[in-house]
């Protein structure tokens, strides 16, 4: 399965990396005027009004990281006597705390869900609160004196490995998962070792802390969009997204739609789980397709592609390619399903015996190899001024059901141009 493309790339950068850079600039610029006071007043709105769409969302993840940013402010905070060894220790604890963060179930705000990392948030806490106390009945620290200074402050070498660490976590989780909080985790924790860099620039700082806590807040919109427009599963943009992108074709413009071949028999014979598998695999040769289409699942096992500016001629051999690159794709078992373990004596029916026999083409192929063969059909269809959106998709449907009707595992096309081309037809999946 294809794990990083140029997508994933730009949803790893948008908007968090962005954000970041643009107040990196504005630090550097000296373009912000704004008064101390009114940056200290954005910082607390964003973490406010970012708490508070993270609980009208359910999203303990991002709740948890803004109250993490908000006790490594305050414990920075302008006039707060800061030992070296508590700097020290937010840093490190910060990427740490944001791991973990990552690692728990999203699971809203249930107690069993949230309460072993605000457990550790709160010793963190207390722990850091000791060595401020500490800092601030002794002799001034040296760092008191850094909060006059233009110089950033330097990162001990453990704390260097630590970030660096949580940066290949965050990187590799997000191509495997592509969720927008993981990206707004990474995002985030530079916001914070910036601010931690230039503590003793209170302006700077505070630029900083409020980047990290817009990011974190920018995640949760981004959450809702992809629920909104993108398929959960697959990952690929849902049937909504399909629908606003028709409304923004101009002619001439291809659709192809995508239908996976027996899939119903793919759930029958080894249970849904299996199947998700198989929309999963087909899903991720899709987003790859050449020639400038664009993927969509619009239900169950049916997918389109759109193709603007493109006429049959020109998408019919990226097609083909994507059908042979399907077809060669071997998917592997993850195990025995629930459904293939013997559940007693009165569960072995006659219809569940009918099932059996229904997929036995299938569970023969198995048999034989580790692997099992998955294949496509596909119908094309181009506009004209003749047809609107409704008229090409229809014609694509009728190209699909003549794909399947002519033996599966092949494209055919709503107009002329195939009959002239080579027909490569295979095995039944």
């Amino acid at each position: 399965m294809h794990v990083w493309s140029r997508a994933t790339l730009k949803a790893l950068v948008l908007p968090g990396g962005v954000l970041l850079l643009g107040v990196v600039a504005l630090a550097n610029s000296g373009w912000l005027t704004l008064a101390l006071p009114a940056l200290s007043f954005l910082y607390y709105c964003a973490v406010g009004g970012g708490m508070l769409l993270a609980w009208r969302f359910h999203s303990s993840r991002t709740f948890l990281a803004l109250l993490v940013i908000f006790l490594a402010q305050q414990a920075t905070s302008p006039g707060q006597t800061t030992a070296p060894s508590a700097m020290q220790a937010i840093v490190v604890l910060v990427p740490v705390d944001f791991v973990l963060i990552a690692l728990m179930h999203e699971r809203g705000f249930a107690i069993d869900s949230v309460a072993p990392i605000g457990l550790i948030i709160l010793l963190q806490s207390l722990t850091v609160a000791v060595f401020l106390g500490s800092s601030a009945s002794g002799r001034p620290s040296p760092l008191v004196h850094a909060h006059h200074a233009w110089e950033p402050v330097a990162l001990p070498r453990y704390a260097v490995l630590v970030l660096t660490s949580a940066v290949v976590f965050f990187i590799v989780r997000f191509v495997l998962t592509r969720k927008p909080v993981d990206s707004a985790l990474l995002w985030s924790m530079f916001a914070v070792v910036l601010a931690m860099r230039f503590v003793g620039v209170t302006r700077v700082s505070t630029m900083y802390w409020a980047a990290g806590a817009c990011i974190l807040a920018a995640s949760i919109v981004e959450s809702s969009y992809l629920l909104a427009y993108h398929d959960e599963l697959t990952t690929l943009p849902s049937r909504r997204a399909f629908n606003d992108a028709l409304l923004r074709l101009k002619d001439p413009y291809s659709i192809a739609v995508v239908d996976i071949d027996h899939f119903k028999r793919f759930n029958d014979t080894y249970g849904h789980d299996t199947g998700d598998q198989v929309l999963r695999l087909v899903a991720s040769n899709l987003a790859q397709v050449t020639g400038g289409g664009q993927a969509y699942r619009c239900g169950g096992e049916e997918f389109m592609i759109v193709f603007a500016g493109k006429t049959t001629n020109d998408v019919l051999e990226h097609l083909e390619r994507l059908r042979e690159t399907i077809q060669s794709s071997e998917f592997h078992l993850r195990g025995n399903d629930r459904r293939q373990l013997p559940r007693g004596a009165e569960r072995r029916t006659e219809r569940n015996r009918s099932r059996v026999r229904k997929g036995d083409t299938i569970r023969q192929l198995a048999e034989e190899s580790s692997a099992l063969s998955v294949t496509v059909s596909i119908g094309i269809a181009t506009s004209s001024q003749k047809l609107d959106c409704d008229a090409v998709l229809k014609a694509a449907d009728k190209a699909l059901y003549r794909a399947k009707e002519n033996g599966r595992n092949r494209v055919e096309t709503a107009s002329l141009v195939r009959r002239g081309a080579k027909s490569k037809a295979a095995g039944i999946a």
